[in-house]
C-alpha cells in the first residue's frame, strides 16, 4: 500500500480491508512498493506486522521488520495508487512471481497491467460516451468540432487530476493539447462532455464481477466539472438503477474472467466512463450510509478462494 502514515483513516478503503482481515483473525502485514525484491528468481518481501484501529487519531501500530520469501504469505492485496509508472509495473511483475509460487494476489497482476483504467472501458464502446484516444491534435480538434463540448484527460491519472473541459468556443484547446500530448508524443482520452455530471459521477464497486447494492455519486462543487472527492466533490450514496445494473451485467463477466476481484466502475448518467482496477475507493462512505460491510465481503470472498470454495 501507499505510506500508511499518510492515509485519511476515516475514508481509506485499504484500511477498511485491513480492519476486515484483522477482525477475521488474519495476521496483517504492511508492505510498501519498495519492500519488494527478487533474488535469483525468488520474490522477497520485507514487511512489518501491523495492528490497525478504526481511530482517526491512532489507526496503526507497526511491528519489527521481517524478511521472507513471498510464498510466506497466503494472500497479498496490491493497493498502490496510480499512476501505473515504472515503479508500479516493477512491483506488479514481482507480485506476478509471487502468484507463480502459489500466493493469491488480488487483483491478478497480469490483468491489472493489461487493463488501463481509462482504456479498459473502451472495450465496451456501446456503454461509453463518444470517446477518442489519440496523440494527434488534428484528430482531437476534429472530435471537438463534432461534439462541441468535450473532456480531455490523461490515461494514467486519478482523483480528477489534469482533466480539462473544452467548451464549444474551443478556448485554450491549443495549449491544453500541447501540454497534455507533450507536443503530439503522448496519447490522451477525449470524451463528449456529459451534462449529467451535475447529478454526480457514480462509483459502483464490484466483488468478483457482482455489484454492491449501492454506489457513491460524487457531485461536483459549483463551477467544477469534476466530481472526484479528491477534487472537492461531495458524496451521496444511492441505490443502483436498472441502467447501472445493466452496465454491471455487461462488464461483470469480463472482470470475473480476468480475476479482477475488486473493481470500481464510474458511471455518469447512462454512460460508463472508467473501470478502476488498481485501488478503487469509496467503501467507507457507502458502509457508513447503508450499514454494509463491503471490505468484509471482499475478504470473505478471498478466504473462499484460499479454501477452494470461491468462484
Amino acid at each position: 500500500m501507499d505510506p500508511i502514515q499518510g492515509i485519511k483513516p476515516a475514508k481509506d478503503t485499504t484500511l477498511a480491508m485491513m480492519l476486515a482481515a484483522q477482525k477475521r483473525g488474519l495476521q496483517v502485514h504492511y508492505i510498501r512498493q519498495q519492500d519488494l525484491s527478487v533474488d535469483s528468481g525468488k520474490p522477497l518481501i520485507s514487511s512489518r506486522p501491523v495492528t490497525v484501529y478504526d481511530d482517526a487519531r491512532h489507526w496503526y501500530d507497526l511491528g519489527e521488520i521481517e524478511s521472507n520469501e513471498a510464498s510466506h504469505f497466503d494472500l497479498i492485496l496490491n493497493r498502490i495508487d496510480p499512476p501505473v509508472d515504472v515503479g508500479y509495473l516493477t512491483a506488479s511483475h514481482l507480485l506476478s512471481l509471487a502468484e507463480q509460487q502459489g500466493v493469491l494476489v488480488s487483483n491478478r497482476q497480469q490483468s491489472v497491467r493489461d487493463c488501463n483504467e481509462k482504456l479498459f472501458a473502451v472495450e465496451f464502446p456501446d456503454l461509453c460516451p463518444p470517446t477518442l484516444v489519440s496523440s494527434s491534435a488534428e484528430q482531437i480538434r476534429s472530435f471537438h468540432a463534432e461534439h462541441h463540448d468535450i473532456i480531455i484527460k490523461p490515461l494514467d491519472g486519478m482523483g480528477g487530476r489534469s482533466i480539462f473541459r473544452v467548451r464549444k468556443d474551443g478556448e485554450n484547446i491549443g495549449v491544453i493539447l500541447e501540454l497534455m500530448t507533450a507536443q503530439g508524443q503522448t496519447a490522451v482520452m477525449a470524451q463528449r462532455y456529459l451534462p449529467e455530471i451535475a447529478q454526480g459521477d457514480k462509483r459502483i464497486l464490484l466483488i468478483n464481477g457482482e455489484p454492491v447494492a449501492h454506489g457513491l455519486a460524487r457531485i461536483p462543487v459549483k463551477g467544477e466539472h469534476r466530481g472526484n472527492l479528491a477534487a472537492g466533490g461531495s458524496g451521496e450514496v444511492r441505490p443502483l438503477t436498472e441502467r447501472d445494473l445493466e452496465i454491471c451485467r455487461r462488464v461483470g463477466p469480463t472482470l470475473k474472467e480476468k480475476q479482477l476481484h475488486f473493481v470500481g466502475i464510474d458511471v455518469i448518467g447512462e454512460s460508463l466512463t472508467e473501470i478502476n482496477v488498481t485501488s478503487p475507493t469509496c467503501v467507507r462512505e457507502i458502509d457508513r450510509a447503508t450499514g454494509s460491510d463491503i471490505a468484509g465481503d471482499y475478504i470473505e470472498f478471498l478466504l473462499g478462494c484460499l479454501r477452494g470454495t470461491g468462484s
